[in-house]
């Protein structure tokens, strides 16, 4: 039988969004091991069994940490391989089944699940949304990204309707009411900044924030755009690491700091389960 997650101390913390390329899986290695450099278990879940984006970085970085003699911390990780059709009732059952039990067995031994999902819309991402004390959605700073929380007025540029993946989200938050679980505490991370000020940046920040009023999300303007985060992919490097000159080939630079600065205010934003609540009461009386 699975146990109740809520009643125990774990928390399972969800990457997601339907969108490709928003940088889940760089987030969900960092959240990992900033969970994990603070003294917590952590354990860790692929669940795009196509791109294996989340364990092909954790590989990297069992390899490189061999190879250098070094010692990092690393998660207790599992990928589901199989990608099945879910043609039946039995199949989906089946991958529910397996799903809790994944996690049943991680949460014996783990303050943390940390779990990464496919970039579209699939049957365990459903799955992962119910079972999600907080949701992080890392959201590339375009209006084409925006499009999956909310269609935008083309003259206005403020939001008209709301969009496909924000109402996965509500689903999963009516699930989890409905049994009775804490609601999710939902961030959308505002990935891949631009360090310039522009017209466009405003605008996508102006509509994040009449989403977020409608949608009860917390959203943080996060991780820069910076070529560091694409270079410690090959190593399984992060930007929490200790880095030198061994380590990285050359220097650390000023941009190391920053990425680490932002990491570490994720991390701080991570820790305030209460916030969700709050906010969807101050909605529900507006």
């Amino acid at each position: 039988m699975m146990q109740d997650l809520t009643a125990s101390c774990v928390r399972v913390i969800v990457v997601a969004n339907e969108k490709g390329g928003s940088g889940k899986s760089t987030v969900a290695i960092h959240v990992a091991v900033a969970l994990m450099k603070a003294g917590n278990s952590v354990a860790s879940i692929d669940l795009d069994s196509r791109q294996r984006s989340f364990t092909h970085y954790i590989d990297n970085r069992l390899t490189w940490s061999t190879q250098q003699g070094k010692t990092l911390p690393i998660p207790t990780h599992v990928c589901f391989d199989e990608d099945a059709e879910f043609s039946t009732a039995e199949d989906v059952r089946a991958a529910r089944d397996e799903f809790n039990e994944t996690l049943e067995t991680l949460a014996e031994n783990h303050r943390y699940i940390v779990v990464d999902t496919a970039g579209h819309n699939h049957l365990l991402t459903q799955f992962a949304h119910t079972k999600a004390d907080t949701l992080i959605t890392p959201l590339n700073d375009s209006f084409v990204d925006l499009d999956v929380l909310g269609s935008v007025d083309p003259q206005s540029l403020g939001i008209a309707s709301i969009s496909h993946y924000a109402r996965t989200v509500e689903n999963a938050r009516r699930e989890r009411q409905l049994q009775g679980k804490p609601d999710t505490d939902w961030i959308v991370l505002r990935n891949r900044l631009s360090m310039l000020t522009s017209r466009n940046k405003a605008s996508v920040g102006a509509a994040l924030r009449d989403l977020s009023q409608r949608l009860s999300f917390r959203y943080i303007e996060g991780l820069a755009e910076r070529l560091i985060f694409r270079e410690f992919y090959p190593r399984g490097l992060t930007a929490l690491d200790e880095l030198d000159e061994s380590t990285l080939g050359s220097r650390p630079t000023m941009s190391h700091l920053s990425a680490q600065l932002e990491v570490q205010h994720l991390l701080r934003t991570l820790l305030e389960p209460n916030k969700a609540a709050e906010l969807r009461g101050q909605a529900d009386a507006a």
